[in-house]
């Protein structure tokens, strides 16, 4: 009996539930690096990572120390400390910027919706953690990711705000366009009761129904 006894009191263990991480992160590159000192060369490691929500916060950071695991851990804190917002417009960037970090250019301009992200290296990682779903880049100087990544957030931050206020007044203004439209729909259904409506692709087109007006003799 003791043994059931103490089966019956042992407390039961709840599951382990994940918690949601406001940040995604990624590992770009760790590289082996080495100091000369007196007496030797002091040999650590370099983690580069970068951080983002996927909603318009993105940002790099780097961290050395002895182990890579705690060097990725100073580089996501750096990189949490240095957040920049990217104003999105349907999923692309306001206009074309050519973004510069020492010896590294990055071309990257806007695309239309459906042409994805095209961009390799640390280009990629950094706009699909901004959120970012459709533009076009291109490394134009040095191959560091290092630099490359600096460029990027660097690039991110420094779009025009009267472009980007322009665009965005342009995309409310559309929206209430298709808003309106729609109504006016809804209006048409109301009006004619004694119609036929047909939904094709989304639109909604009303065909009147024939009828015979003749009378039979």
């Amino acid at each position: 009996m003791a043994t059931l006894e103490k089966n019956i009191m042992r407390p039961r263990r709840t599951p382990f539930r994940k918690e949601e991480k406001e940040f995604d992160e990624r590992v770009l590159e760790v590289a082996r690096v080495s100091r000369v000192v007196k007496g030797g060369r002091r040999i650590r490691f370099r983690a580069l990572v970068a951080v983002g929500d996927r909603k318009g916060r993105v940002g790099v950071g780097i961290g050395k120390a002895n182990e890579v695991s705690i060097a990725v851990q100073k580089a996501t804190t750096k990189a949490k400390k240095n957040l920049v917002t990217v104003p999105i417009i349907n999923g692309t960037i306001p206009h074309e910027i050519i973004a510069i970090h020492g010896a590294a250019k990055v071309l990257m301009r806007p695309a239309t919706p459906g042409s994805t992200i095209v961009a390799g290296g640390a280009v990629r990682n950094i706009v699909e953690l901004a959120g970012i779903t459709d533009i076009l880049a291109k490394i134009l100087g040095s191959n560091s990711l290092v630099n490359n990544a600096l460029a990027v957030v660097s690039g991110l931050s420094k779009f025009n705000p009267r472009i980007v206020d322009k665009l965005r007044q342009y995309d409310e203004k559309s929206e209430r366009k298709v808003i309106t439209t729609e109504v006016k729909d809804k209006k048409v259904e109301e009006k004619m009761p004694e119609t036929a409506k047909t939904k094709l692709d989304g639109k909604v087109k009303v065909v009147k129904k024939v009828e015979n007006t003749k009378k039979a003799k």
